[in-house]
């Protein structure tokens, strides 16, 4: 299915790429990244002006009822495109594995990588990365100890960290075409740390102690020439604009302002959900300006979607309202029933969500222009 007049969007972001490059003080971007990379930051602010494009995790991995199948996703299979923006995780690339935290193997990710950059589609990483001090997963925060200071410079685990963070880097500095051009990725480290279910929550550490995690993993990066990421500071919603900020280590550190925040409760928690979307986008949209940053909503959704209506009914109405450059819902898991953010065909959100599709400012991957260049 197509839909809409692309020209005009791909007309503004040229005259407007054009425009910005005798005014850089407009973006954040730096000169130690890849030309691509640079290029994507400018241009994720520049679409926000006109729409948001749609993401979804783990794409085109699995879905309801298929594993591994060559092209296949479900959001496509709904609506006859990818998502402009696909998302992967990381998780237990530190330990060496060959599978990530989702039983998908690195080798897989890295094709469809290479594949979602190719059809000009955007890529973003989270990494749940293991617990350092206990080797347990991510969500390992009841056993004791202080995990963060623990792989901080002195620190029992540092060594150890370091060796993790070196693994990512590798894979980070592996993700090229074939002419060798890295492919940017929007990575979303230590995410939702606002809540406590992680070992780098706020009740799991100190705000100077998180910081202090953030600018390492950073500066790691940059040493070891990962010059291919753009970073996202991205809190759970937990209450007004000051919590968000709290642990935010520095502009210099973060490119990218994004949010997690999920509807629970079905339709009893529409209204709840609607309010803090409206009260933390609008705090979020002054910040981007101030800071000439682009933002993000990078996690969302209502598990299985049982409001038939719930995209354009519950979610359009509120993220229509700011500039946001994506948004994206969580995976549609293979093997959890009803653990899905993303409709199939005869689920009971798709018709809706075909609407969705259609609406002029929900951008997929046909939609885009090439925010590379």
């Amino acid at each position: 299915m197509e839909k809409g007049n692309t020209t005009l969007l791909i007309l503004f972001v040229i005259i407007f790429s054009l425009s910005s490059k005798n005014n850089d003080q407009g973006f954040n971007y730096k000169r130690n990244i890849t030309p691509e990379t640079q290029n994507l930051l400018k241009n994720l602010k520049v679409i926000s002006e006109k729409g948001f494009m749609f993401g979804h995790q783990d794409d085109p991995l699995y879905g309801i009822g298929w594993e591994g199948d060559d092209g296949r996703s479900d959001v496509k299979s709904v609506v006859g495109d990818y998502p402009a923006v696909m998302g992967f995780d990381l998780g237990r690339i530190e330990l060496g594995s060959e599978k990530n935290i989702d039983n998908v193997s690195f080798e897989k990710i890295r094709q469809e990588i290479i594949r979602q950059y190719q059809r000009g589609g955007i890529i973003t990483m989270s990494w749940h990365v293991n617990n350092p001090l206990t080797d347990g997963d991510s969500w390992d925060v009841k056993s004791g100890g202080n995990a963060v200071v623990s792989v901080l410079p002195g620190g029992q685990c540092h060594d150890k960290f370091l060796r993790w963070l070196q693994r990512a880097a590798d894979f980070f500095n592996s993700l090229k075409t074939e002419d060798g051009t890295k492919i940017p990725i929007v990575f979303r480290p230590w995410h939702e740390h606002t809540g406590s279910w992680f070992w780098w929550g706020k009740d799991l550490c100190a705000t100077e102690e998180y910081k202090h995690l953030w600018k390492m993993t950073v500066e790691f990066f940059r040493e070891k020439g990962v010059n291919n990421l753009l970073y996202v500071y991205s809190p759970d919603i937990q209450g007004p604009g000051q919590i968000y900020m709290e642990r935010y280590p520095g502009d210099e550190y973060v490119d990218i302002l994004g949010l997690d925040s999920y509807h629970r409760d079905n339709e009893a928690g529409i209204e709840s959900f609607q309010n803090s979307l409206n009260t933390i986008l609008s705090f979020m949209t002054d910040e981007g300006k101030k800071r000439n940053k682009p933002i993000a909503l990078t996690e969302t959704g209502l598990e299985a979607i049982p409001i038939a209506n719930w995209w354009t009914g519950v979610l359009l109405p509120i993220v229509d309202k700011y500039p946001i450059s994506y948004v994206m819902v969580w995976r549609n898991a293979r093997e959890r029933e009803n653990h899905y953010y993303a409709p199939y065909p005869g689920q009971k959100s798709a018709a809706d969500f075909i609407k969705f599709y259609h609406s002029p400012k929900t951008l997929f991957c046909k939609d885009i222009p090439n925010l590379y260049k």
